[in-house]
């Protein structure tokens, strides 16, 4: 088996130690980086994104290969500078004002990352004016909007209001997600994006960062 095969397998099996030893072991063998993040690393996890979906596999073994796929990433990260790789995209992600739940938006980010995309973890309880700050500040393609509560969902009308507001709506796709949240609801507040689940919540943000 290749080495780059290896990454994928153990990181599909949450095996950290082994997956950063596998990438220096390919970065010593001359490996380009892009090749050990897009089909080691990356190409690991949208297998475990894919199994996801299906229910084959839950969130403990979602959570402990996003923490393989992290393990080599940090490693490889200089490299990939050095070689002047670029991210596919940049998306903010939080959770709601008055929203304190997070588990959603982490898995979502995990798959995000996964895809390869720079992910901008706002954390819980942000509001509207924060989202918009952030994403013209990291000069990002997405918005990424969780609520797990009806009493927060308005906060996401409000996220697409100020994303207005600022004059940056052509410029950024607001997606929007968790328990109480609709195709209808999307469709009624404006925004661009409602998925159910996290693995098609990061296929939907790579599609709009490649249109």
């Amino acid at each position: 088996m290749s080495t780059i095969n290896e990454i994928s397998t153990l990181l599909q099996q949450g095996r950290a130690p082994k997956v950063k030893e596998l990438v220096a072991k390919a970065i010593e063998e001359g490996i380009d980086p892009q090749v050990i993040l897009e089909e080691g690393l990356l190409g690991g996890m949208s297998v475990v994104g894919d199994k996801f979906k299906r229910n084959e596999v839950f969130i403990p073994e979602v959570l402990i290969a996003a923490r393989a796929m992290n393990a080599g990433v940090e490693l490889l990260r200089p490299y990939l500078v050095a070689s002047g790789v670029t991210v596919k995209g940049v998306a903010v992600i939080g959770t709601v004002k008055g929203d304190l739940h997070d588990i959603g938006k982490n898995i979502v980010k995990m798959m995000l990352e996964g895809k390869g995309l720079e992910v901008v973890d706002l954390g819980v309880d942000v509001s509207a004016d924060t989202f918009v700050e952030k994403a013209i500040e990291h000069k990002a393609q997405i918005i990424c909007c969780s609520a797990l509560l009806t009493t927060t969902m308005n906060e996401m009308k409000a996220v697409v209001e100020k994303a207005k507001a600022a004059g940056i709506r052509d410029q950024v796709k607001i997606m929007i997600g968790g328990a109480p949240v609709t195709q209808d609801y999307c469709d009624a507040i404006g925004a661009d994006c409602y998925t159910s689940d996290a693995a098609s919540a990061a296929d939907a943000a790579v599609a709009f960062c490649q249109a």
